[in-house]
């Protein structure tokens, strides 16, 4: 069993800690801001189901930041804190990383799948530089 101090899939999660969710075909990413909620990207194509959310959003230029309940982006996908690259990087201070994340709540941004993904949007809020392994 993992320590659960760890700051690699720890359950119980710190605000400014990066989340990653497991979905169907990809993995997604959130920042967590406290309170149960995280602050995540999603493509502003609303109408679409979620399985269908990663492929409308290779398409989709834009996508809104949103402020939602953990369990509401979860749903039943399975998931854990995953800041890995505290080991190369240094956070920005806690309340630093929730302010720049409060001011982005309702924002449209480009959404690139190749170079703004969700998981650049957090890493940037965390760590000053949007970094991504999910793209060589």
């Amino acid at each position: 069993p993992q320590d659960p101090a760890m700051a690699y899939g720890k359950w119980d999660p710190e605000p400014g800690d990066l989340i990653e969710i497991k979905r169907p075909l990809y993995q997604h990413w959130a920042l967590y801001l406290g309170d149960g909620y995280v602050l995540n990207v999603t493509p502003v194509d609303e109408g679409a189901p979620s399985l269908l959310v990663s492929t409308v959003s290779i398409f989709t230029r834009k996508a809104k930041v949103k402020k939602q309940l953990l369990k509401d982006v979860v749903e039943n996908n399975d998931w854990k804190v995953n800041n890995k690259y505290d080991r190369s990087r240094t956070p920005l201070p806690v309340r630093e990383i929730i302010r720049r994340a409060e001011s982005y709540i309702d924002m449209e941004v480009p959404y690139d799948v190749l170079s703004e993904n969700c998981e650049h949007f957090v890493t940037m809020l965390r760590y000053g530089e949007g970094v991504s392994d999910q793209v060589s």
